[in-house]
């Protein structure tokens, strides 16, 4: 196969990959982790004897249109292609040469299980690999009824983790020939992104996965008791079927999300991972599993300070009272810090206790960074430019509206510097200016 002059190339196990130089990065885009027929797990492709050219953007997995996203973080200048069945994977490198292994991220991005992808260009962890010198593994996997929906004859609960599970599979087996180190791998993830490596820590295989996990946002106040949610769910997808036209499993998913609405703060996100279902236990061993595992995996788990403020326009009749003199500003404060509380903090807090009962180490933080004068404040997703993307991509984001690029970078340069030392196994510190927004708590 021609190569240009000057492209790196991988020897993994799986066969010869060639990269491409991306500035203080090296590429390695788009490749295939594993292959997946609807409805059924996922499998790695076999070993390539002929060299792979990863120089394409990860394709997305078939979803809906996400305004709030579109709003929130601006138009995705990649415009990446959809696919089905193969699930890829991106590795992004420091150019310097190292003469020992890096450590690994592995990021699992968010989305409600429902939409995202990772490759989406804010989730571009180039800024975070320049400055920290890691590794970092942005992984693409099933949403919606794809991927996490249980029927009788046609979705099937919890394929997407399948999915994610494939994939740090994958990275443990071949990681070494992109410089990075299989036995220092930190998982993080944020909202259902981070929700999904809590479930993956109930299963059995969780310390052979990664030994380290960032936890940021995850929904975990609304993971449970699901079991009538699921049931509704599952009736109104039990018409889809193997060879029912993608356009049609679309119009069948929004009807399974609207028959969702109706079940309180679970139907704001009512397609999620499934207890009892493989890989994950039944609910009730939910806590036995998670302690076992917590002596083997440190982790690093918190919230923004004001995560349901991204939310408040979703709430019409509530927005109306809120524009009431003096007394609107207290109920919606009111109403950001109980949904704050209930959907995210909480769980926080008690996964934090149960991991340190069990003899695991575990951090607690909290992250108050806003842009000034922006009304999603501190809301769900501020962590996100923080740590990702670069101010090509965030220019036309409302989520950080009033606040300077520079401004954003420069704070976050000390975020990326605490969540890079927790993945070398440093204690998180926030130092400096970081002080000002991230909180350490006990």
């Amino acid at each position: 196969m021609p190569q240009p002059a000057g492209d790196p190339v991988f020897l993994p196990p799986c066969g010869t990959v060639i990269g491409r130089r991306d500035g203080a990065v090296v590429r390695a885009t788009g490749i295939p982790y594993a292959t997946a027929a609807r409805f059924e797990a996922p499998h790695p492709p076999e070993d390539r004897t002929e060299p792979f050219a990863a120089r394409s953007w990860s394709p997305m997995c078939p979803q809906p249109a996400d305004p709030i996203a579109d709003t929130m973080f601006g138009p995705d200048p990649r415009s990446l292609r959809t696919d089905e069945h193969r699930l890829h994977l991106s590795i992004t490198m420091p150019a310097r040469p190292h003469p020992a292994p890096l450590p690994v991220m592995v990021w699992i991005h968010g989305g409600g299980y429902v939409t995202g992808a990772g490759d989406l260009a804010v989730l571009d962890p180039a800024s975070l690999v320049a400055e920290q010198q890691v590794v970092v593994v942005t992984v693409t996997y099933r949403l919606g009824l794809l991927g996490f929906v249980e029927t009788v004859d046609g979705p099937k609960a919890n394929l997407g983790l399948l999915d994610i599970r494939e994939a740090f599979r994958w990275v443990r087996r071949n990681i070494s020939a992109f410089g990075g180190d299989p036995d220092r791998v930190t998982a993080f993830g944020q909202s259902a992104g981070a929700a999904a490596l809590v479930d993956l820590m109930a299963t059995p295989e969780a310390e052979s996965l990664f030994t380290r996990a960032i936890v940021q946002s995850a929904p975990l106040g609304i993971m449970r008791g699901r079991a009538r949610l699921n049931r509704a769910l599952s009736r109104r997808a039990d018409v889809i079927r193997d060879a029912t036209p993608i356009e049609e499993v679309a119009e069948v998913q929004a009807d399974v999300v609207r028959a969702g609405a109706r079940f309180g703060l679970k139907g704001a996100m009512p397609i999620a991972p499934q207890y009892g279902h493989a890989p994950l236990p039944a609910e009730r061993e939910l806590d036995a599993a998670l302690r076992r595992a917590a002596p083997r995996i440190d982790v690093l788990i918190g919230t923004t300070s004001e995560e349901a403020r991204l939310f408040l326009p979703m709430l019409p009749v509530p927005a109306r009272w809120f524009r009431t003199p003096f007394v609107g500003r207290v109920l919606e404060r009111g109403v950001v810090a109980f949904c704050t509380w209930v959907v995210y903090a909480r769980g926080a807090r008690r996964f934090a206790r149960r991991h340190r009962r069990a003899g695991g180490r575990v951090t607690r933080y909290v992250l108050s960074w806003s842009a000034p004068g922006n009304p999603v404040g501190a809301g769900h997703t501020i962590d996100l430019p923080l740590l990702l993307g670069d101010g090509t991509v965030w220019a036309k984001a409302a989520l950080i509206d009033g606040a300077s690029w520079d401004d954003v970078h420069a704070d976050g340069r000390l975020l990326r510097a605490v969540w890079a030392g927790f993945a070398r196994g440093e204690q998180p510190e926030p130092r400096g200016g970081a002080r000002r927004f991230l909180h350490i708590r006990s």
